[in-house]
């Protein structure tokens, strides 16, 4: 079923990380050069392999259970692609003129939409756990 709560938050987790790292900037550079996710390939590889897992995600509505589990897989990889962005951030030269060494912001709005869908996953399962304890 398409049309649930959980595939709306997957669809919008898999455009975040599809195509909004290749429209906006990821950091600056000393330089300030904007770095995008094309420029970066583990980078570029890690949105891709997030969007592909959410549109994946998507179309698994009928076995939720590994839904759930693929979800939270996304989750661990949003949470490396986050670290990876900490890491460059912090081994990034510092105060120039301009001082703006910031944390990509795009895994963290994936990390909320993949724990909103789990969130509607589980109470989907918990309905039909307590419905076919009433059969």
């Amino acid at each position: 079923m398409i049309q649930r709560i959980q595939s709306v938050y997957l669809a919008l987790a898999a455009i975040v990380a599809g195509s909004l790292p290749f429209v906006f900037n990821l950091w600056k550079t000393t330089e300030n050069e904007a770095v995008f996710a094309i420029d970066k390939q583990y980078l570029l590889v890690g949105f891709i392999i997030s969007a592909v897992m959410s549109l994946a995600s998507v179309f698994m509505f009928k076995n939720r259970k590994s839904q759930f589990i693929i979800n939270r897989l996304n989750i661990i990889l949003n949470f490396i692609l986050l670290a990876v962005f900490m890491y460059s951030s912090l081994t990034t030269s510092g105060e120039m003129e301009v001082s703006e060494k910031g944390v990509g912001i795009l895994p963290i709005i994936s990390i909320v939409l993949l724990v909103l869908a789990n969130k509607a996953i589980k109470k989907d399962e918990d309905l039909v756990k307590s419905v076919d304890r009433l059969r």
